[in-house]
């Protein structure tokens, strides 16, 4: 019996080796991180160049005082909702109340000098037809007549721009919007005859003009696209802000400027904004995406999905051995607000980490899990 005693623990020894060997093997499958990836897709999509603009109110209009006097009343409330013809402000009317009286009052004396000469004329042209009178007699009736005429013509234009001056001692609203801040106090003398005085700015805020400019020859592409800048494709060009606003925003293309700036090589260019939500304001910058074509086959990664070092943006791509590939690439525009173009670097069908980015590294094995 005591000669079996080795080979029986040669193969326990072998035995422990094995399941030693199964245990590290299984332990090092343990180790491997699951790491959530996603495939590159490929759409068709439109290519957007962006460009710095403004905002504009497309109505936008002065309150001034045509007239000279102290201002007495100011009838709004800074920064609300005015109608157009809406009573905003009044000033001083004494002198030009006077003013009507007294252009009536020469209208009613030229109106009966009319009346005299008109009858006189009359008589004298019956009596010249009896030889009662001389010729010349006639015509000077005739003349005088003529004169009182034109006497009250010249009356009713003074009663009229009278009365249209006494007008404009009441200001109302040329326009319907938001009114500003008053630049005249009440109580404040105003020489608005002599030199019209701005009291107030209104601004419709319904319809902006996005205004910007691009370069001569992104206009030849323009032309080129979609029937030139009247196509659909220049219709619902995207807006952004430097903050992000609550709700988006489109332009659609209705003017190109008939010249290029010599100075600066560049063409004048201007959408159309509605501000449904009323959230814009004359004066803000804005960025226009403006479209110059399409790529039926744009690769497309998620954008959260890209990280950024001294070389540029990269992507961790995982190859066929299940490795982590530090991959450098050349991005495009956001699409669809979370998605980005990918120009260069990967194609469509590879496999790229979408989480635990800073847990990643160059050459790591990983056990992917696809998401879409």
């Amino acid at each position: 019996m005591k000669r079996f005693v080795p080979g029986y623990m040669a193969a326990a020894v072998a035995l422990s080796a094995l399941c030693s060997c199964h245990k590290t093997k299984d332990k090092d499958a343990d180790s491997v991180p699951v790491i959530n990836v996603a495939e590159a897709t490929t759409d068709s999509i439109v290519l957007h160049k962006d460009y710095p603009g403004y905002l504009e109110a497309r109505t936008k209009a002065e309150v001034v005082g045509e007239v000279s006097g102290r201002l007495l009343t100011k009838n709004f409330e800074s920064g609300s909702y005015v109608t157009k013809g809406q009573v905003l402000f009044t000033i001083e009317s004494t002198k030009y109340r006077d003013a009507v009286q007294e252009a009536q009052a020469s209208l009613a004396s030229a109106t009966s000098q009319r009346d005299y000469y008109a009858n006189q004329s009359s008589a004298m042209q019956k009596a010249y037809e009896k030889d009662a009178v001389s010729k010349m007699e006639l015509l000077q009736s005739q003349s005088s007549l003529r004169q009182a005429e034109a006497s009250i013509r010249n009356a009713s234009a003074a009663l009229e721009n009278a009365q249209t001056m006494l007008s404009k001692c009441t200001v109302r609203a040329p326009v319907s919007g938001y009114i500003t801040l008053n630049e005249v106090s009440v109580g404040n003398y105003i020489n608005g005859e002599g030199n019209p005085q701005t009291l107030a700015t209104i601004y419709d805020n319904s319809v902006f003009d996005a205004i910007f400019s691009i370069e001569d020859d992104q206009y030849r592409t323009l032309l080129g696209a979609d029937k030139g800048a009247s196509g659909a494709l220049y219709r619902n060009m995207p807006l952004k802000f430097s903050t992000p606003m609550p709700h988006s925003y489109t332009a659609d293309l209705y003017y190109v400027a008939p010249s290029v700036n010599s100075s600066t090589g560049s063409l004048q260019l201007v959408g159309n904004v509605r501000n449904i939500d009323n959230e814009l304001k004359d004066g803000m910058f804005v960025t226009v995406s403006l479209p110059y074509g399409t790529n039926p086959k744009a690769v497309i990664v998620k954008d959260a999905a890209l990280s950024t070092d001294q070389l540029g943006k990269y992507l961790y791509v995982v190859n066929d051995s299940d490795k982590v590939v530090y991959t450098p690439v050349t991005v495009g525009p956001l699409y669809q607000d979370s998605l980005r173009v990918i120009e260069k670097g990967i194609k469509a069908g590879d496999r790229y980490v979408t989480e635990a980015l800073l847990t990643v590294r160059n050459g790591m094995k990983v056990k992917p899990n696809l998401k879409k």
